[in-house]
């Protein structure tokens, strides 16, 4: 079973030796300014290593939007090294600073401490014919999906070994409070505040009307397969990469990650200030 719940939020003193700068693939803008930070640490006394996620690493500092550090999230969550996010764009719900912000931002956390957020991931795991016990891990969703079937999909899906239901739908997210402004919220899904740790289950078009979106607790290990026709098949996508084939003859099992992403959170907004920009809440139309 998954690891027992931790604080959500910690304060922390970072010893800073060690950075590790992840930029956008092909990027150029990003490319210059992870050349500007590195000579900017060095004049720090700290050593910068790029696009690479390794233990040794004090911080992981990524430059790009939430789907670089996504990219990054299930190596960093593994070593237990602390992520700060920089958007090279417009401002994400994990890349928080700009930036015009980035570097006073790193200035305070190489010289205090700096608050620290535990966000739980997701483990994925295919079991039966095809599966050979490895495992994927998504900090926002991982998504069974039709692709370009043109049949609804008959998943049934289990909690710690009790049926939910079977349902009939275009496909299902299995989602974290963290992913829950993502795919999650586009399939009308809840909004969940990163710090309730709990799994959440969202229909993706669903034939019934009476299938919704269900938050189930942390500790839950769901076990989903096809009921029915033995011809049925759909892609197993973990945040955004493909990963899998579930099959008649495949199941996929989700929990709790044994391990949270360490995110390093900006005192210059908060969660509820990013829903509003990114929600426009409040906004006049």
């Amino acid at each position: 079973m998954s690891a027992a719940p931790l604080p959500f939020r910690t304060s922390m003193d970072l010893s800073i030796r060690l950075a590790g700068i992840i930029t956008k693939k092909d990027d150029g803008p990003a490319a210059s300014f992870a050349s500007e930070l590195t000579t900017w640490l060095a004049k720090r006394n700290i050593d910068a290593r790029l696009n690479s996620v390794i233990p040794e690493l004090d911080i992981l500092i990524i430059l790009g939007g939430d789907g670089t550090l996504l990219h990054v999230a299930a190596e960093a969550a593994r070593y237990s090294i602390p992520v700060i996010g920089i958007n090279l764009g417009n401002l994400g719900f994990l890349t928080e600073l700009t930036k015009d912000e980035a570097l006073i931002a790193l200035e305070e956390i190489i010289n205090g401490t700096v608050t620290v957020e535990q966000r739980m991931m997701l483990k994925a795991r295919l079991q039966g014919e095809k599966g050979n016990g490895s495992s994927c891990y998504g900090l926002n969703e991982v998504v069974i999906n039709k692709g370009t079937l043109d049949k609804v999909l008959q998943l049934e899906t289990r909690a710690n070994g009790h049926t939910i239901t079977t349902y009939k739908a275009d496909g299902l997210i299995f989602s974290t409070p963290t992913g829950s402004t993502a795919y999650n919220l586009s399939a009308g899904g809840p909004l969940v505040y990163p710090g309730l740790a709990s799994i959440l289950v969202t229909p993706i078009c669903p034939f019934m009307l009476g299938s919704r979106p269900m938050l189930l607790p942390p500790d839950t290990l769901l076990t989903t397969d096809f009921a029915g026709s033995n011809e049925q098949s759909a892609k197993i996508i973990v945040d955004g990469q493909p990963a899998w084939d579930l099959t008649a003859k495949t199941s996929l099992m989700i929990e709790a990650a044994e391990h949270p992403l360490l995110l390093i959170t900006s005192p210059r907004r908060d969660y509820f200030a990013i829903l509003r920009n990114k929600l426009h809440w409040g906004i006049q139309q």
